[in-house]
């Protein structure tokens, strides 16, 4: 029966739309993420940022509830008469209203499920005979409503995937409705229900797939697009994905629709945190009008101190600290700091660790120009990240980037004196190496070689001037000085293949061949396909030999491994000068067909030792003097004498007896 002051019958009734319109309304109640990893899916209640929507007046609240509600999730309608509206009321009414050609049977029965219609304060017609009628069907035609079964008991409906469905799809009695996967997903987005449209997405969040819950949060942004839960909820996602300054921007398009959203502050907090933007993230650490997590605190207050202790330690040029305190402020929270990351990559550079800074910085996020009101190092931090990068392309002879970092540095802190610095300095090096280069080209050293010092008067550490005026020095003859260029160089880059070449070429003018050699040996493992260097290194190997009065006769380079068949010529090979290696081998043997390639590329690294190989199938006889019985065997022997022997040794243990018995 009707209550009292509710109309009953056709005359009475109230509009179509408006209770369609509560149904909805109450469903935009959405759920923001209730922390930064895990979404939520309590009650959004009188504090949501959407209102729920405000009943009809004269009608009476229903105590029915849906049972496909989850618990606690019933909209707080506001008190009939208040005058408060909601601010999607008007946006979802053209939703709810029925579609052409279709009409709903029964005076004022309403056609959504039993959950909307909780959630619109239970409106009901009194005089509809199906008042505890759930849909589970299609709207025909004919107006009629196909599959409804009235409910006589309370039971455990739970809403399925279905097909064929308008509104909710099928009913399921007393089961599970599908699962959290795409069934369920696709029957959120086809119900057009922003509540469930989030839900899922919260599913996808819980389970990691940031990619997939950003999807549906979208989708329930665009259908209440001033709702901020919707915001934050992106902001969640958009994190997960390592999208942080999208992330950032959602935050505060979340604050503009409600400044008072403590979960929005809480979030901009972490990644102003994580972003190295120390202000900003206590400023809405402490904004949310709450005291802010404590952990979130204590790792705000480390970052401030290992970034306050950095810059300390830059300042007086203790680089070893800078590094410390920059890798200590990564660690305890700012890991997506653009111009932290860069200062850690400045500290590499000033320790002349190139190839590690440039590693770092080919780390760094993708850069994005955000809120940045504070000063890094006396700079603009965007200023700061182009200057490193362009004293580490400096370094390593990329000028032409150098000079366009650093001159996208001056555009961004034009009056900053130490940007300006370094931008004059960056020209004049790439300035300097241009000039000297043509007076190399033409042969006038001399000049080539005062064109490089003018630009180390700019940057006295730099190894490219060093290593090109090296070069002019050895044109000069001047190997002292050669040698001593190269050797800065080599301190600041200790790869750096150029220098090490007119190193030891300086060496050998000098006729310094262990230092030679030395260098040599090096190259030789850099740049293993290079028979100039190869070559070079047997030269030196022989000259160290004469210099110590051995015997070098038959020595040649470019050998290869020579087959040994009898024990005449076994006998002949180990009392070769120098040292001889002899490799034990069986041609099935699986260790010795991994093992082969690498002997032959050992023969012509170390061209002064003498290499054989003698198949233990082959020749029995020599395998059988020699008491081989595993293979691969090697032997190395020095004036007929057995020096070393090796079964089965790693590649790493051959390479270092055979260079050390060849020396």
């Amino acid at each position: 029966m009707p209550s009292a002051g509710q109309p009953s019958g056709r005359a009475g009734r109230p509009n179509r739309l408006e209770p369609l319109a509560h149904g909805f309304g109450s469903a935009l109640v959405l759920r923001d993420v209730p922390d930064k990893d895990k979404p939520d899916s309590h009650g959004g209640g009188l504090g949501s940022p959407v209102s729920p929507l405000r009943p009809r007046a004269n009608t009476t609240s229903s105590s029915s509830s849906s049972s496909g509600s989850a618990p606690g999730q019933a909209a707080q309608p506001t008190a009939p008469g208040s005058g408060e509206t909601s601010p999607t009321a008007d946006l979802y009414a053209h939703r709810a209203a029925p579609k052409p050609g279709h009409r709903r049977s029964g005076s004022g029965s309403h056609i959504f499920s039993g959950r909307n219609t909780a959630a619109a304060g239970g409106c009901s017609s009194a005089t509809s005979p199906l008042t505890n009628a759930l849909p589970a069907g299609n709207i025909c035609p004919s107006g009629k409503i196909t599959g409804m079964v009235p409910r006589t008991a309370v039971r455990s409906d739970v809403l399925g995937s279905g097909t064929g469905n308008y509104g909710h799809g099928s009913i399921v009695r007393g089961g599970t409705g599908g699962n959290a996967g795409d069934a369920s997903s696709r029957r959120a987005v086809a119900r057009v229900d922003p509540q469930e449209v989030t839900r899922a997405g919260n599913e996808h969040y819980k389970k990691g797939n940031y990619g997939e819950a950003l999807w549906f949060y979208d989708k329930a942004a665009a259908m209440c697009p001033s709702n901020a839960a919707c915001r934050t909820n992106r902001a969640a996602a958009l994190t997960g994905l390592g999208r942080l300054g999208e992330a950032v921007r959602e935050c505060e398009e979340a604050l503009r629709l409600d400044p008072a959203s403590g979960r929005a502050h809480h979030r901009l907090a972490s990644l102003y945190l994580r972003l190295g933007q120390i202000e900003n993230a206590r400023r809405h650490a402490f904004s949310s009008g709450n005291q802010p997590d404590l952990m979130e605190l204590q790792k705000l207050q480390a970052v401030e101190r290992h970034v306050g202790k950095c810059g300390e330690a830059r300042k007086i040029g203790d680089w070893k600290s800078a590094l410390r305190e920059a890798d200590a402020a990564i660690t305890a929270g700012a890991d997506a700091s653009p111009w932290i990351i860069a200062s850690k990559a400045e500290a590499l550079l000033r320790l002349h660790q190139v190839e590690e800074a440039d590693s770092v910085l080919s780390t760094l996020p993708k850069f994005e120009k955000l809120c940045l009101d504070t000063k890094c190092f006396g700079m603009q931090p965007d200023s700061y990240i182009f200057i490193i990068r362009a004293q580490v392309e400096m370094v390593l002879g990329r000028l032409e980037n150098a000079v366009e970092f650093a001159e996208k540095a001056k555009r961004m802190d034009c009056r900053n004196i130490e940007v300006t610095m370094i931008l004059n300095n960056v020209r004049s090096v790439a300035r300097a190496r241009s000039q000297g280069n043509e007076l190399y080209e033409s042969g006038d050293f001399v000049k080539a070689c005062a064109a490089y010092g003018e630009g180390l008067k700019c940057n006295p550490l730099n190894p490219i001037l060093l290593c090109n005026r090296a070069a002019c020095w050895s044109k000069l003859g001047q190997w002292e000085k050669s040698l001593e260029d190269c050797n800065k160089a080599l301190r600041i880059q200790p790869n750096y293949t150029k220098a090490l070449l007119r190193r030891a070429d300086s060496y050998a003018k000098l006729e310094r061949w262990a230092e030679c050699v030395l260098d040599y040996e090096f190259l030789i493992k850099e740049i293993p396909d290079d028979t100039k260097v190869a070559e070079a290194l047997f030269d030196a190997q022989v000259a160290l030999k004469v210099s110590r009065g051995e015997e070098v006769y038959n020595m040649k380079f470019g050998g290869e491994v020579e087959e040994v068949t009898s024990l005449e010529q076994f006998q002949a090979a180990i009392c070769l000068p120098g040292a001889s290696v002899i490799y034990f081998w069986v041609a099935s043997n699986k260790q010795c067909s991994q093992i082969t390639p690498f002997v032959d590329s050992l023969c012509t690294r170390y061209p002064s030792a003498n290499f054989f190989k003698v198949d233990a199938n082959e020749s029995p006889a020599v395998a059988k003097a020699e008491n081989v019985r595993v293979v691969p065997t090697f032997k190395i022997y020095r004036r007929g004498t057995r020096v070393k022997e090796m079964i089965c040794p790693s590649q790493q243990m051959l390479e270092s007896s055979v260079r050390h018995y060849s020396q």
